[in-house]
């Protein structure tokens, strides 16, 4: 039992004892005192007991009443003291919490801030990365595309200069062509060195230099024919047998060309002179026409298809190497990524736990003002119980105490109302008495219980009404209840007893 509950007790024994004595002065029998200021009424004997009795009845019960809202007025008062403190210390609980957390909160939200700019960075940078990655890779594709292209252009182009190579090693070897030597001034006869020619062919050449060289067979008359020449040029002669041999000379590729030849038939007949005739031979080497150009032409495609696939080599390396590069940038650029989502989803979640550990204590706090609001409700509520109790009691004193100043109407002497108004007095007297009991004990529940007030109780005296005025001695009234004075006094005195006792023993403590 704490100690405010000890004093709410001990305090509401002194007000029951207050009471209890208030009861034991009220049913005294004293004489009246006319000078009282309070209200005079005149009535019978049996009406002023009746309104005694009623009115004491309702002095009682108020007084339980205001003993029961002094005791429920306490309990609330000590549940509000507990709430109060429970406020405090969830209050002191949270200012530290958050003071703690607010610096947690601020370094984990400034942590959060950072990781998640550098985790966009990160992404941005992954973006670009592998756009990078993406086109060098297209890059790198169209490059080997490219090289694809120029090596089949080079086995092309390689393809036609082989044939070309062929075709000029075919004539560079030597072609036989269809020949005839005719006579220049008439090239429909055949010149009289044809029959040298039997083969009429010749062999042509094709030289380096474009030019091609003519070989004539002479199959015979090598001993009569002397000299060939060309353009001025004398012809070769190459023996192939005693009389055979081979002619050859150089000119430019043409579909005809114009000898000059020397004839001495003198050793076979002698009266025949030695003849110088002109003779057309009547051969086609312009077959040869084009065979070194397409060659040139052919050689310079293959070097340059074949420099292109160079180029496109190199170009489709350089591109595979950057693809590579972008490639492992890219990885580099995801790894960063996913590390600084790992480290933002840390700092929201340090975040978060800050910021609910704050929360916790700031609701904490919520619930514990939200029970301390609760228990002042509860603590109002009785205290404004109490007040009702203490005006109700204080309206049955009032009602007591004008019950008590009735004054009852019979035949008397003036001796008897005079006796009747010291009897009026000695109750007053009575009524102080309690009334400054009840104050002590007022005193000390206002000093045990904050904020508390407790009524006094107005002393229920009993007037004992006056004889006739003319008689030489007071006659005492009845009384209503006098059959449980004696149970009264001994309960008052003994809670009296119980409530000052413990209040004497806390002032010498």
């Amino acid at each position: 039992m704490t100690s405010h509950v000890k004093n709410t007790l001990v305090t509401t024994a002194a007000i029951a004892g207050a009471l209890a004595a208030t009861t034991l002065f009220n049913t005294t029998t004293v004489k009246a005192d006319t000078t009282s200021s309070a209200p005079v009424t005149t009535t019978t004997s049996a009406t002023k007991d009746t309104a005694i009795a009623s009115a004491q009845a309702k002095v009682n019960s108020a007084s339980a009443a205001v003993v029961s809202a002094q005791a429920a007025y306490g309990s609330a008062s000590t549940a509000a003291f507990d709430a109060a403190a429970k406020t405090a210390a969830a209050s002191a609980s949270a200012a530290a919490t958050s003071a703690a957390t607010s610096s947690a909160v601020a370094n984990a939200q400034a942590a959060a801030d950072s990781a998640a700019t550098a985790k966009s960075t990160a992404d941005a940078n992954l973006a670009k990365a592998q756009s990078t990655a993406a086109e060098t890779s297209r890059a790198k594709s169209m490059t080997s595309a490219a090289v694809v292209s120029a090596q089949s252009a080079v086995a092309s182009a390689s393809a036609k200069a082989s044939d070309a190579d062929s075709a000029v090693a075919s004539a560079e070897a030597g072609q036989k062509v269809t020949a005839n030597l005719m006579k220049s001034d008439n090239p429909t006869q055949a010149s009289d060195a044809q029959p040298y020619f039997a083969t009429k062919k010749a062999i042509v050449k094709l030289l380096p230099s474009g030019q091609v060289q003519i070989t004539l067979p002479l199959t015979s008359g090598l001993k009569y024919l002397k000299e060939v020449s060309y353009n001025g040029v004398d012809a070769t002669f190459t023996k192939t047998g005693d009389d055979s041999a081979n002619i050859t000379f150089t000119a430019d590729p043409a579909t005809s060309y114009t000898l000059a030849m020397t004839m001495d038939i003198t050793s076979v007949m002698p009266f025949m002179p030695i003849m110088h005739e002109p003779a057309l031979l009547d051969v086609d080497t312009t077959i040869f026409n084009g065979l070194l150009a397409a060659k040139s032409a052919a050689d310079a495609a293959l070097t340059s298809a074949q420099a292109a696939l160079s180029t496109a080599e190199t170009n489709a390396a350089s591109a595979a190497q950057v693809a590579s590069n972008a490639a492992s940038a890219a990885t580099a650029a995801a790894t960063v990524a996913s590390d600084a989502a790992v480290v933002a989803t840390s700092a929201a979640t340090n975040l978060t736990s800050a910021q609910a550990a704050n929360s916790t204590a700031q609701a904490a706090l919520t619930s514990a003002q939200a029970a301390q609001s609760a228990a002042d409700a509860v603590l109002a509520t009785a205290k404004a119980n109490l007040d009702s109790a203490n005006a109700a009691l204080t309206s049955a004193q009032a009602e007591l105490k004008s019950a008590q100043n009735i004054v009852v109407v019979t035949p008397a002497s003036s001796a008897a109302s005079s006796a009747s108004s010291a009897t009026s007095s000695a109750t007053n007297s009575a009524a102080s008495a309690a009334t400054a009991t009840s104050n002590v004990a007022y005193s000390a529940s206002t000093t045990t219980v904050t904020s508390a007030v407790v009524a006094t109780p107005a002393t229920t005296k009993k007037a004992t009404s006056s004889t006739p005025a003319s008689s030489t001695t007071a006659k005492t009234l009845p009384q209503t209840g006098n059959e449980n004075q004696s149970v009264l006094v001994a309960l008052g005195l003994a809670i009296l007893t119980l409530g000052i006792y413990p209040m004497m023993k806390r002032k010498h403590a």
